[in-house]
């Protein structure tokens, strides 16, 4: 049996390969021969996350054809992948991309850095803000006003409780999606709304279509809970979902859920357009996969001009395709762990009959609390002041890396909460190493990929501003000049909370 999930098609991979036949080189560097050349450039593919792992490339002869080389060289450049750990081939199956052993997986991450520390490491790992107060706290004695009638039944309530759930309920039908109570379960945080959709739709071994990259907890979530994922890579910059890629994925592959976040992508930023939410949606109903929309960065746009396209599950009026999961963790503060997912209402009975045998439900104060911010507008207060902050620390972070890395490559997004950065050629994940060294710690690319992509990349979250930006890109490039001088080869990746 074939151990590809996917295919790349030779035409595809041509274009690719001559984009990266674009970028700058070293001045004075020789040119290595063809084959080389064409090795290198599929293995960077592949590191960097454009070529998904696992994915079947194409013929020698086809790939020849496209490239406008001979077939000799093709199939020389394949067997040096092939040498390298980089390529696997069976006979009647063709060739399929793999990651050398050596190259360490994303794993279970550390816990955020306790406050304690902060005051001698600059931690970039969590995409997290601190409270919007007063509204944490006003939320919290609003909460314990309304607490004595619940304090006095059993206080267990596997779909959330009734007030808050028809409050958000009100909220998707105020934004044109007509929703009912009985279509919203409320969760522990969005990593419990999704832990529970995959134990329900995806069982060990089930595919999964993930984008590359995509929020590295959920990655390993999904991981632990014995799911197959398959990559579906990005388009470059702030261009979002690939739709043709989609729909190879979900042709090939048939995977039984795919997990996107539409609005302000964690790690990209990139935010999809209605055309591309519709298109995905149709591509997924074809397919009977059933889509994750993570939107828990849909309030966090940060610029004036930003023009927000309906959610996602507005493309599926049946309810028969999306699963919306919303949280409460990103546009209000990561201590208020409320999450929630909107299905169709059989879907919601399944989910709540499931997790009887998980955490039986959601803290009953917490849940009181968002429904208090959400009833009195308090929510929509605390996420303009989250707004301003993010707003202004991603100002100040991106002019500090203009500054001191100017090498870097990335794109300024709209919203979210973090900037994806391309990192000149330097490993991301001796970046990481260095920088704990040096006071500052950062996420390094390959734990927003499958299996080891993404190398060159790092994370930086919007959380630090004004002085602190500063000298986190001072750190930062401290940390880059050791790399680059040879400082940290050989070291093990730090495996680094991300958040």
């Amino acid at each position: 049996m074939a151990q590809w999930t996917s295919a790349v098609g030779a035409s595809q991979l041509a274009r690719q390969l001559q984009a990266q036949q674009r970028r700058p080189t070293v001045p004075g560097s020789r040119r290595p021969p063809a084959y080389r050349a064409l090795a290198d450039g599929i293995r960077l593919l592949v590191l960097e996350g454009r070529v998904a792992v696992a994915a079947r490339l194409p013929a020698e002869r086809e790939l020849a054809a496209a490239l406008a080389v001979s077939r000799t060289t093709v199939a020389a450049a394949y067997e040096a992948l092939r040498a390298e750990g980089f390529l696997e081939s069976r006979r009647g199956a063709g060739s399929w991309t793999s990651v050398p052993a050596g190259n360490p997986l994303p794993a279970r991450g550390l816990e955020p850095l306790p406050p304690e520390a902060l005051g001698s490491m600059i931690d970039l790992g969590c995409a997290s803000l601190p409270a919007p107060e007063p509204w944490l706290t006003r939320a919290v004695q609003g909460a314990l006003e309304e607490l004595p009638p619940y304090a006095h039944t059993h206080g267990d309530y596997p779909a959330g409780l009734p007030a808050l759930r028809q409050m958000i309920a009100d909220r998707y039908t105020a934004d044109g999606i007509p929703t009912m109570p009985e279509q919203i379960m409320v969760t522990t945080g969005a990593m419990g709304a999704i832990d529970a959709i995959c134990h329900l739709f995806a069982g060990r071994g089930e595919r999964i279509a993930v984008e590359s990259p995509s929020y590295a907890n959920i990655l390993q979530l999904m991981r632990e809970a014995g799911a197959r994922l398959v990559p579906v890579a990005m388009e470059e910059g702030l261009g979002g979902w690939d739709l043709n890629r989609w729909r190879q994925v979900l042709w090939d592959a048939a995977p039984r859920l795919g997990y996107v976040v539409a609005d302000f992508h964690n790690p990209t930023g990139a935010l999809a357009d209605e055309d591309r939410r519709r298109a995905l949606v149709d591509a997924a109903r074809s397919a009977g996969t059933v889509l994750v929309v993570d939107e828990t960065m849909r309030e966090l746009h940060l610029d004036e001009d930003v023009a927000m396209p309906r959610p996602v599950c507005a493309f599926d009026p049946a309810g028969s395709t999306v699963l919306t999961v919303g949280s409460a963790s990103k546009a209000f503060w990561a201590g208020m762990r409320i999450g929630w997912v909107r299905a169709a209402p059989d879907v919601i009975r399944s989910l709540v009959a499931a997790r009887a045998y998980a955490d039986m439900g959601t803290p009953v104060l917490e849940q009181l609390a968002v429904n208090w911010l959400m009833r009195t507008g308090g929510w929509q207060d605390a996420v303009r002041l989250r707004r301003e902050q993010a707003r202004g620390n991603r100002d100040a972070l991106v002019a500090a890396v203009r500054r001191e890395l100017p090498e870097w490559e990335f794109s300024v997004p709209a919203g979210g909460l973090t900037l994806w950065v391309r990192t000149g050629g330097l490993s991301g994940s001796r970046l990481a190493v260095a920088g704990e060294g040096v006071g500052v710690r950062v996420p390094s690319g390959p734990r927003f990929g499958v299996d080891g992509a993404f190398e060159g990349y790092v994370r930086l979250p919007f959380t630090v501003g004004g002085p602190l930006a500063d000298e986190a890109a001072q750190r930062l490039a401290q940390a880059a000049r050791l790399v680059g001088a040879g400082a940290g080869a050989g070291m093990e990746a730090p495996r680094t909370f991300v958040a």
